[in-house]
């Protein structure tokens, strides 16, 4: 969401530093935010299954580790034990138990030791379908003054004003849902957008 705000926002100011109709910004616009939706969309779904692919080679070692090498994977799991404070003699049933149950080991080494979650399957498609719409619905606030406007100048007054504060709302409620300052949060999202949007603006003034 934020890098549609972001993105289709600089481009239009961009070229309304260059151009005074507002057909040619809509046309780029809308291509760019065809373009960044996929990219970004197909980014979200490969690094999900990444995530997965890394899950299954890590977890196929530690299987490999439990059968080939017993020993040292008790070693490991007994440290990972020693790390919390619990003695070698207080984690000693409990690695017996991981004996006996080898994949309740595995999970439990490849939560601790390695930090590492079993990704849900469905993710890599829910996590590309998410960042495409959300790339979509931010690009399509920022172009929507030229959308409706056919004078660039005026639509860039529109889409700086709809834009910085579609910015602001964005940065506060991520702020809430990510734990940090909601003002802050608020603050940098709306210029780093700004900012964005300015160069873009000033350098294609400067070139035409």
């Amino acid at each position: 969401m934020s890098d549609g705000l972001t993105v289709p926002f600089a481009l239009a100011a961009g070229l309304s530093g260059a151009i005074d109709t507002t057909r040619i910004i809509v046309t780029a616009g809308l291509a760019e935010i065809t373009a960044g939706s996929i990219a970004m969309g197909l980014g979200g779904y490969l690094a999900a299954k990444s995530d997965a692919e890394h899950y299954q080679a890590e977890r196929k070692r530690e299987e490999s580790e439990v059968e080939e090498k017993p020993a040292v994977e008790v070693s490991e799991v007994t440290q990972v034990f020693t790390s919390y404070g619990i003695t070698e003699d207080q984690s000693k049933p409990i690695v017996d138990s991981f004996r006996k149950h080898p994949d309740g080991g595995v999970d439990f080494m490849m939560r601790f030791e390695l930090g590492l979650e079993k990704p849900d399957p469905k993710r890599a498609l829910r996590s590309a379908l998410t960042i495409a719409c959300a790339y979509i619905v931010g690009g399509f606030i920022p172009l929507g003054p030229y959308i409706l406007l056919t004078k660039a100048s005026t639509a860039l007054t529109g889409s700086v004003a709809i834009t910085l504060l579609a910015l602001a709302i964005f940065g506060y409620v991520k702020g809430r849902f990510t734990g940090a300052s909601p003002v802050r949060s608020s603050i940098q999202t709306l210029l780093i957008g700004g900012l964005a949007a300015g160069a873009a603006f000033m350098i294609a003034r400067a070139i035409s």
